[in-house]
């Protein structure tokens, strides 16, 4: 049985994350999925309605990060997953899109051996003004699986 953790940081994340989760819970002699709230973007009723709503198990962990600025947010998420990491002991961890939430992850997991695999890689604005910009590079670069959402994504995402 493979652990996941299934890591959502800001809301465009939990819509994404959603029918992921329900497929590993409907083959859950194959997967354990965890899920991680980073709480980058966090509003206590949206949150909960988003989690209602799309049907998502409450969080296992919520790290409760807040806002911050680009260095602050990503630091204090690494922080707190780091030994979310070490106590879980995922097989594989799940991030999404290009917040501070998913380079984040992706750094503590690429750091302590942990696989990764990065949900709509490939995406490129190519404005590298852009924090998410940098953010899809670098996970990219990172990430052991790159799931990508479309045949531009794909071809992108194999440049490396």
């Amino acid at each position: 049985m493979l652990k996941v953790i299934n890591v959502v940081g800001a809301r465009p994340n939990f819509m994404k994350v959603a029918p992921i989760v329900e497929a590993m819970r409907r083959r859950a002699s194959e997967f354990l999925p965890l899920v991680v709230h980073t709480g980058q973007h966090y509003d206590a009723r949206m949150s909960d309605a988003f989690f209602r709503d799309l049907g998502l198990p409450e969080p296992d962990v919520h790290l409760g990060v807040g806002s911050g600025s680009h260095a602050q947010q990503t630091a204090a998420v690494m922080q707190r997953f780091e030994p979310v990491v070490v106590e879980h002991k995922p097989d594989w961890v799940l991030v999404v899109g290009d917040v501070n939430s998913t380079i984040a992850c992706a750094l503590v997991c690429a750091k302590l051996g942990v696989r990764v695999a990065h949900v709509e890689a490939g995406l490129r604005s190519r404005d590298r003004a852009m924090p998410e910009e940098i953010n899809r590079l670098l996970t990219d670069q990172i990430a052991d699986l790159l799931l990508t959402p479309s045949p531009d994504a794909r071809r992108t995402s194999t440049i490396r």
